[in-house]
């Protein structure tokens, strides 16, 4: 999730109980051309392990270069993003668009777990469009280049985020009889029966939640509450979220600075507090406030205006949401 799964979200889900994350994915290019951005992607911190690095690009050997150099950043495994369904990635053949060409969405995942000694996974899609969900094959092939897992997203690039995620095809790689390595499934889980649901029919191995930790780090909580005991926790009250984005904050101005920590909190902190009624004019001050002291107190006067607001009856960010 490009611009969301920073260093500091990574903690807080991890906080929350997340078993694995993977950075954002990092072009291939970027890297290779050592841009700035690129190679601060790589930056991962003890706290965060197990992390997996992703990349994505369109051709072969940058692409083993890029999994070499984020190597040396020590992840505990390299990601290559066959997924993302945006235009301007999958339209030129890197993400989604590899689906378009199998032989070398093949070929170069088997160059790249030859090239680096990690476990290397890779995240697809169903198909290209509903004429194409030739996931079942893909998924064989891609076993036979020796990648750790593979993780599925249920629809296919021609769906973008809309409609209802599919995991029927998700399940057949599951329990097919050739499938050796751990299947994740990905789409649409954001709750714990949601989640619970797909284990229990398609028999995955591992649930993997993208869009639905949008303002919302604490479903893994959640979801392994549900799992644990079958009850449902209650949501976060307004004065955990001010908490929550209060340290959520305080973690991005350590690890990004005071210019670039607070930019990149912007789309985190008013998603922490969706569906309080008369929030527009606080949520204005929370994403324009460039002064840590005036975003910690506008924090502060969440609290003291809605502290008594039932955040039971909120609705949840929208997974239709694209990031």
């Amino acid at each position: 999730m490009e611009d969301v799964t920073d260093p500091s979200f990574r903690y807080m889900c991890k906080r929350f109980g997340a078993d694995v994350v993977t950075t954002e994915f990092i072009s291939s290019d970027g890297l290779i051309r050592d841009a700035w951005k690129s190679r601060a992607k790589l930056n991962i911190d003890e706290a965060e392990r197990p992390v997996g690095i992703q990349i994505y690009g369109h051709l072969v050997e940058p692409m083993v270069e890029a999994a070499r150099i984020a190597e040396t950043a020590r992840p505990d495994f390299i990601d290559i993003n066959f997924g993302c369904p945006v235009k301007k990635i999958a339209g030129r053949g890197a993400g989604s668009g590899m689906m378009r060409d199998v032989p070398l969405m093949v070929e170069m995942t088997r160059r790249i777990v030859e090239a680096v000694s990690l476990p290397v996974t890779v995240k697809t899609r169903l198909g290209w469009d509903e004429d194409s969900k030739n996931i079942v094959d893909i998924a064989l092939r891609l076993q036979d280049t020796g990648i750790s897992a593979l993780t599925i997203h249920g629809r296919t690039r021609a769906q973008m985020y809309r409609g209802e995620a599919d995991w029927t095809l998700i399940g057949e790689v599951k329990r097919h009889p050739n499938m050796r390595i751990p299947i994740i499934g990905n789409g649409d889980v954001d709750s714990g029966p949601k989640a619970a649901e797909m284990f229990d029919r398609y028999g995955v191995d591992g649930v993997m939640i993208g869009r639905a930790t949008y303002g919302r780090p604490w479903i893994f909580r959640e979801v392994k509450h549900y799992m644990a005991t079958g009850e449902i926790m209650p949501q976060p009250s307004v004065e955990e979220r001010v908490a929550i984005a209060k340290e959520h904050l305080a973690k991005s101005l350590e690890i990004k600075g005071e210019r670039v920590g607070i930019l990149e909190m912007r789309r985190h902190l008013s998603n922490y507090f969706k569906g309080l009624p008369d929030f527009k004019s606080t949520r204005l001050k929370l994403v324009t406030s460039s002064d840590p002291a005036e975003l910690f107190s506008a924090l502060d006067s969440v609290v003291e205006r809605w502290s008594d607001f039932d955040m039971s009856a909120a609705v949840p960010p929208s997974l239709s949401h694209e990031v």
